[in-house]
C-alpha cells in the first residue's frame, strides 16, 4: 500500500506491507532510530511519539494508519539547531540514564506541556505512567518536566 505521512515536517511517500507498525516505518523505511522498540507489546512506552499531536505507541499504530496524518519522532524536536526545553531539562536534572525510554518520555512531556504548561508532580507523573524506565526512579524525569516548564514560563 502507498502511504503519504509527514514525518517532524517532510513528507514521505512510501509503499509498504498494510501490516508494517508505525515504528518499523520510521526506524526502518525512513533510518529515523531515535525511536526506540521495546516489548513489542505497548507496555514499555520506549516507542512514543505524537501522531498528529498526540502521544501515541507507535508498536500498536499500523503505518498505514498514518496516512494523510503528522507524525513528529525525537528528532523533531530541536528545531534550528536548538534542543527543546524538554530536552534541555532531561539534561540538566540528569533525566535519563541509559537513554532507552528517553526519547518516549521527551515525546510525552512535549504534549503534556503543549496542553498544561506548570504541571504539578501528579499531574507529571500520570503523564509519563505509561512508560516504564527501569534506571531513575522517575524523580530526575519529574524534576527534568518541571525544570522545563520553569524554563518555557520564563521566556
Amino acid at each position: 500500500m502507498r502511504v503519504s505521512v509527514t514525518v517532524n515536517g517532510q513528507n514521505y511517500v512510501r509503499d509498504v506491507e498494510p501490516r508494517l507498525l508505525l515504528v518499523h516505518f520510521l526506524r526502518d523505511e525512513l533510518r529515523l532510530t531515535g525511536t526506540h522498540w521495546g516489548c513489542d507489546t505497548s507496555n514499555c512506552g520506549v516507542c512514543v511519539v505524537q501522531l498528529d499531536g498526540v502521544p501515541v505507541k507507535s508498536c500498536t499504530v499500523l503505518a498505514v494508519m498514518a496516512d494523510g496524518h503528522e507524525v513528529t519522532t525525537v528528532e523533531g524536536l530541536e528545531k534550528d539547531g536548538a534542543l527543546d526545553p524538554v530536552q534541555e531539562g532531561f539534561v540538566q536534572c540528569h533525566g535519563l540514564q541509559c537513554g532507552f525510554c528517553t526519547p518516549g518520555m521527551l515525546m510525552t512531556a512535549r504534549w503534556l506541556l503543549d496542553r498544561n504548561p506548570d504541571p504539578d508532580e501528579g499531574e507529571i507523573r500520570e503523564a509519563i505512567s505509561g512508560q516504564l524506565c527501569r534506571c531513575t526512579g522517575y524523580e530526575n524525569i519529574v524534576r527534568s518536566v518541571r525544570w522545563a516548564a520553569e524554563k518555557e514560563a520564563s521566556v
